[in-house]
């Protein structure tokens, strides 16, 4: 069986990892951490975790997922997850993309199969690089920037600490997530999370 290609957008580095743009980086964190898994430097230029998603009745190991966070900056992040698609074989329908989104409330998850980028740039390499639109993504929402300020700099900013206990939860959401994506499907994905 195919395995699964799940993706967490963010910045490297030390300097970006509490910003609001590196949410689905945090939310691959913690699917690693809860399956016991370390990230390992892949030649596909992204750290890799390969892990068994929860369990198949009877107690089965879940489905192979393959946890990725590109090593590159966001907005090139294309290349990489085009050659981990590439390397283990992965069809681009198992692909799953976890992501800010300003368009949405913050602490709300949302999921889709394709459509626009709503202007992600970490989106739009990715729908560049692997040549459709056409893969699940996880939008993971932090809200819009307050007053006048600049959406790229908001999202280039820290979670403030008055957030932590919602932002911990939005990571369990994202964590949830991707669960019912690759053991129910989209659908009934979409039925737990959005009518909240």
């Amino acid at each position: 069986m195919d395995p699964w290609l799940v993706v967490g957008l963010g910045n490297p580095g030390p300097r970006y990892a509490g910003n609001r743009h590196n949410i689905g980086a945090m939310v691959i964190a913690e699917l690693a951490e809860q399956a016991g898994a370390s990230a390992r430097e892949h030649k596909a230029r992204a750290w890799l975790s390969e892990i068994r998603l929860g369990t198949l009745p009877g107690g089965a190991p879940g489905p192979r997922v393959l946890l990725a966070q590109p090593m590159t900056y966001m907005n090139v992040s294309g290349g990489p997850v085009k050659n981990l698609l590439s390397f283990f074989k992965v069809p681009v329908e198992q692909l799953v993309v976890i992501h800010d989104e300003l368009d949405i409330d913050f602490g709300a998850v949302r999921l889709k199969r394709g459509g626009g980028e709503g202007g992600h740039n970490g989106l739009r390499s990715i729908s560049q690089s692997v040549g459709t639109k056409d893969y699940l993504r996880v939008r993971l929402g932090i809200g819009r920037p307050p007053g006048r300020q600049d959406p790229a700099d908001y999202v280039l900013s820290d979670f403030p600490a008055r957030d932590r206990v919602e932002v911990e939860l939005l990571i369990g959401d994202g964590v949830d997530a991707v669960h019912d994506l690759v053991h129910q499907g989209l659908e009934a994905a979409q039925q737990r999370f959005h009518s909240r």
